[in-house]
């Protein structure tokens, strides 16, 4: 599996640290992230997404918050087991993760049409329909890092 990347818009509305925590929360329960795995320090990811360390910082308390991540002094910072309700196909969850997607498309500016296509689009086994492939992005542009950290000798 090659590594799940958190992407911050900088010309978003959404603060960068709710998009830290929310494509963080969907990497983990989604398990894209699994129980154990090693995120970045606050520092790396940081520096990674060209972000204050305390936008990280703040990303990181909510998760432990909601029991995703758990940090431990020398142990770092890694993904918390869920409990076993949420790794089955859970209502409230994914009514979640769609109004976090919706929140960050609608500060884009997409409407509800865009999210639709956007969502069917990412269903479609083929991918994108060439008219909704041609929508490109903003500039401005988003930053990506890595969300598990490498491994430092």
């Amino acid at each position: 599996m090659s590594d799940p990347a958190v992407r911050v818009d900088t010309t978003s509305q959404v603060p960068p640290y709710e998009q830290v925590r929310a494509q963080l929360a969907a990497l983990i329960r989604t398990g894209r992230l699994i129980e154990g795995e090693r995120l970045p320090t606050v520092r790396q990811l940081a520096a990674d997404l060209d972000l204050a360390p305390g936008t990280v910082a703040r990303a990181y308390r909510e998760l432990e918050a909601a029991r995703l991540i758990r940090t431990r002094r020398g142990a770092g910072t890694r993904v918390a087991a869920l409990p076993s309700g949420q790794r089955a196909h859970d209502a409230d969850q994914l009514i979640t993760l769609a109004r976090d997607f919706s929140s960050a498309a609608r500060a884009l500016g997409a409407d509800t049409d865009d999210i639709l296509t956007a969502v069917r689009d990412a269903l479609a086994p083929e991918g994108p329909t060439p008219s909704s492939a041609a929508a490109g992005s903003k500039a401005g542009g988003p930053k990506t890092a890595k969300a598990s950290a490498r491994s430092r000798t």
